[in-house]
């Protein structure tokens, strides 16, 4: 068995898992994961050579790490991340997507993109500065999207003489703000990118930290990827009828399933329109199964001939989403060009589009304080508010919180396609649904 045969069997053995770096700037994103990635000798020779020959006609005698992910001209001029960069590599016990992503203040949205898929984000703080209100900003990004871990890394240790009370105040700051937003998780972590403390090797100057180094975390942190649990959901892309000799009555509806599993006999309801009928077959890579489940690509056939096409979506009979044409969510206002009440818009849900109206903005959030600022009117790009939708066509759309893939959406621009909004439905954070939650089990004590 050859060395690469040998590589592929023990990728294919091992589990992914995607996360987000995020932080105000010059905290040392950049060189946290360029120091990752040398560290774990997941970078090429021919890599390292331009980055140690940049560095050294830059002035710098030891090799710029940060240089491995701002590959943009304007980002190695002026020492910043300005759009999401993306690594992949691989340890013996994980491979791992690395979505770097910018830490101004102008680019969130460009977070929100990086993270919107991310089941761990690392946060980084600067040592001197401490929780900043860049760092709460993306902690609120964190718990809007549903990240189910975050780890804060508390970076430049060296420059305050890796001091154990400095570490332990701004952990204790940020824990606590992080829990307020319902965050499920948080990991503090104390490191020096530059010097390599505690990122892939243990530190040898913070002998009073015990826990794990940040490649450590990110190899035995819980991830799950099975959504077999979850709302069985199966947007219909593609109506098949091949009308051919061989198959001259077959039709099949192809999709990516977005949650859960699908089964032989299992009664379905197609939404929006309500219908009802039970899959007669799956198939899947060109043979019939009897159930499938999330990820997998699929055909599903029903037994009904029923009118089904392109964005509708195929549910349990007994578990089927509401179907609804007011939408109320969370959005990350990601155009240069304000959303703003009145406003005519497509909405893109799963495989469905549909016409929509701005009908109100509610409230548009403030994140160093998580107040809330009434009746903006607008959203500008990188505010975070409440928005009221009116859809021309009813969706069956879940709560974000119940599904991060069928209670997401996108507002676009009709005029030019241009993506104006990233949505969220339902309560904008954890603490807030179980608030909401909390008041329905106490209004459900009052017999009215």
């Amino acid at each position: 068995m050859t060395a690469l045969t040998q590589h592929a069997e023990q990728l294919s053995t091992t589990t992914l898992l995607r996360f987000a770096t995020a932080g105000s700037v010059d905290d040392g994103k950049s060189t946290l994961v360029g120091r990752l990635l040398h560290d774990s000798k997941s970078v090429l020779t021919d890599q390292l050579e331009a980055v140690e020959h940049a560095s050294r006609s830059r002035g710098q005698e030891a090799p710029d790490l940060a240089l491995l992910t701002d590959g943009l001209r304007a980002e190695r001029e002026q020492g910043i991340t300005i759009d999401v960069a993306y690594r992949y590599f691989a340890t013996p016990r994980r491979r791992f997507i690395l979505a770097d992503t910018p830490g101004h203040v102008q680019y969130t949205r460009n977070m929100v993109t990086g993270a919107s898929t991310a089941e761990l984000a690392v946060v980084l703080v600067d040592a001197r500065n401490g929780v900043v209100e860049q760092t709460r900003r993306h902690a609120a990004v964190a718990a809007l999207l549903r990240v189910p871990h975050v780890v804060l890394a508390v970076n430049k240790m060296d420059l305050v003489d890796y001091a154990e009370p400095v570490f332990a105040a701004i952990a204790e700051e940020f824990t606590a703000y992080a829990a307020s937003l319902g965050v499920p998780e948080i990991t503090a972590i104390p490191i020096s990118a530059l010097a390599g403390d505690n990122v892939v090797e243990p530190s040898a100057h913070m002998d009073w930290y015990g826990g794990p180094t940040v490649l450590e975390h990110l190899e035995t942190v819980p991830v799950s990827h099975d959504l077999t649990g979850c709302h069985a959901r199966f947007p219909v892309q593609y109506v098949i009828r091949p009308q051919t000799a061989e198959h001259p009555d077959y039709r099949g509806y192809a999709g990516q399933i977005a949650a859960g599993a699908f089964r032989v006999g299992e009664a379905v309801t197609v939404l929006p329109s309500g219908r009802t009928s039970t899959i007669a077959g799956i198939d899947a890579l060109g043979e019939s199964v009897d159930i499938a489940w999330a990820p997998q690509s699929v055909t599903i056939r029903l037994a009904d001939d029923i009118d089904v096409s392109r964005g509708d979506l195929i549910a349990p009979a007994d578990d089927a989403p509401t179907v609804t044409q007011d939408v109320e969510a969370t959005v990350c206002h990601v155009a240069d060009q304000p959303l703003v009440v009145g406003q005519r818009v497509l909405l893109k849900h799963t495989t469905r589009t549909v016409k929509a109206i701005v009908k109100d903005i509610p409230s548009r959030l403030t994140l160093d304080d998580l107040s809330q600022h009434p009746a903006p009117g607008r959203l500008v790009a990188n505010d975070i508010g409440r928005v009221v939708v009116r859809t021309a066509e009813p969706l069956a759309l879940d709560a974000y919180a119940d599904s991060r893939r069928t209670g997401s959406f996108l507002l676009i621009d009709p005029a030019d396609g241009t993506t104006l909004t990233a949505g969220m439905a339902g309560a904008s954070f954890a603490a807030d649904a179980e608030a909401e939650a909390d008041a329905a089990d106490d209004d459900a004590e009052w017999d009215f």
